[in-house]
């Protein structure tokens, strides 16, 4: 086993780990805001965009496209897991058009980051919704490399870390969505 194979998947899930920590420090300072905030009465509760659930359907569609391409390595047919892999960017795509599209609903409500119609809500709001943003785009970049290797065929049944570490990073973004969609639309 090369050294590369050895310190590849330990290094992915302690920067997972490290996003990880991030978010739950967000979400505790969104709790901790809300519940002050809420004391005062001054708290905003927002209804979240159809756009960011229209967005969980195409990450989670995304993952299970990647599952079965890597079930396609396990059954050694041949076949490389290509086609499931440019389906899964694709939807790593319209993921990060749909949470666009989610802002512009937001800004269309009169619901800022910042500015003097902004309140804490709606810049908590942003905050997290941006920062899981910006990992799903470093995620969509890893799925375009992923694909651009696997269209050379550097992918074979036998060897492709690339493929797995890659679908790992974005089932963890997936996943962590799907706990930043249900915190943000019960904790609203």
């Amino acid at each position: 086993m090369s050294k590369e194979n050895k310190t590849a998947k330990p290094l992915l899930w302690i920067g997972m780990a490290s996003i990880g920590m991030a978010f739950a420090g967000l979400t505790s300072g969104y709790v901790v805001a809300k519940g002050s905030l809420e004391a005062k009465n001054i708290w905003q509760s927002i209804d979240l965009p159809m756009a960011f659930y229209f967005s969980t359907i195409a990450i989670l569609l995304s993952s299970v496209l990647l599952i079965a391409g890597q079930r396609q390595f396990a059954k050694s047919t041949g076949m490389t897991p290509l086609r499931y892999l440019q389906l899964a960017l694709l939807l790593g795509l319209a993921f990060v058009v749909l949470q666009v599209m989610g802002w512009r609903t937001l800004t269309n409500a009169n619901i800022w980051f910042t500015g003097p119609n902004s309140t804490p809500a709606g810049s908590w709001l942003y905050v997290i919704t941006w920062f899981h943003w910006m990992h799903a785009l470093a995620g969509v970049i890893v799925l375009s490399l992923t694909t651009w290797r696997a269209h050379q065929g550097r992918y074979t049944a036998d060897s492709h870390l690339g493929y797995d570490l890659a679908g790992q990073f974005w089932h963890f973004l997936g996943i962590l969505w799907i706990y930043l969609l249900l915190f943000l639309a019960f904790l609203r």
